[in-house]
């Protein structure tokens, strides 16, 4: 790879179902256990050189941008003079993992790019410990790079965490009504936060079904107090339709399964559930 020539990464969306903080020593050791999906609409991050003396340059959807989960990465790696471009196919800050999606890009393009020589796993941990630095998530680096339907069983990085995945594909819809701040959500008690879901991912091991997943996920909003407004009336409003909805953690976003928003009478986004996994681009 040339320094002029770009490395590409793509990482899916990824919406947490539900969720349970748990705060380590360090960055590697803290995280989320819980569920959620990996979406095929998702981020993509594409990395080139810069002049010697030009520092970083970020970008998101491409507007110069400080994102600091991807600035952590560039540190963590020590990276030279490097140009990030991140696109994310998602609304940014409403519970889709922008940040970590776009972390994880980065750390998976630097090295095709630049170096240094890691595994996947160590990049993987390195964009961990970037957004839990950058208080701007907790397990969706993991959860994303995955794939699939990812269930986070241990929380932390890949060397302390476990991630496990249900066999399912199909249709996605999801409305997005604005963004929720993680950041401040995190900084509040978190303890009925974190009741709630442990206690949905018990249920959901004994069931592991993404209708279960979904029927779980509505649960945990009610039980950890996230519902607003506008996601609890739309949740409603596809239950009342036959469907299945939940709430995108941390966003003011419905995610459904097959046409459920469709039926409700929504002009949702249509996707799919990615079962790939974050990996780079040719």
């Amino acid at each position: 790879m040339t320094d002029h020539e770009p490395s590409r990464a793509f990482v899916p969306a990824h919406v947490t179902a539900f969720f349970a903080p748990e705060r380590g020593d360090e960055p590697a050791t803290t995280g989320a256990t819980g569920a959620g999906v990996a979406l095929a609409d998702g981020i993509e991050t594409r990395v080139t050189g810069r002049e010697s003396d030009a520092g970083h340059h970020v970008t998101l959807n491409g507007e110069r941008a400080s994102v600091p989960a991807v600035e952590n990465v560039l540190q963590r790696l020590d990276a030279p003079p490097t140009r990030v471009a991140v696109e994310a196919a998602v609304p940014v800050g409403a519970g889709f993992g922008v940040s970590g999606g776009a972390a994880l890009g980065t750390a998976l393009a630097l090295a095709d790019h630049h170096g240094p020589a890691r595994t996947t796993a160590a990049l993987v941990a390195v964009a961990h410990a970037a957004e839990v630095d950058a208080g701007t998530g907790l397990g969706d680096v993991v959860g994303a790079a995955a794939g699939g339907v990812p269930l986070r069983l241990a929380a932390g990085g890949p060397d302390h965490g476990r991630v496990d995945t249900l066999p399912a594909r199909g249709r996605i819809e999801y409305v997005s009504f604005g963004e929720l701040s993680t950041a401040e959500v995190l900084a509040d008690d978190t303890a009925p936060v974190a009741t709630a879901g442990e206690r949905a991912l018990r249920r959901l091991r004994t069931e592991p079904t993404l209708e279960r997943l979904f029927e779980l996920a509505r649960g945990f909003a009610d039980e950890a107090d996230l519902l607003v407004p506008a996601v609890r009336e739309a949740v409603e409003a596809v239950e009342a339709a036959g469907g299945d909805a939940a709430m995108g953690m941390l966003g003011r976003t419905v995610v459904a399964r097959e046409t459920g928003l469709s039926d409700a009478g929504y002009d949702p986004v249509v996707t799919e559930i990615d079962p790939a996994g974050a990996r780079l681009r040719e």
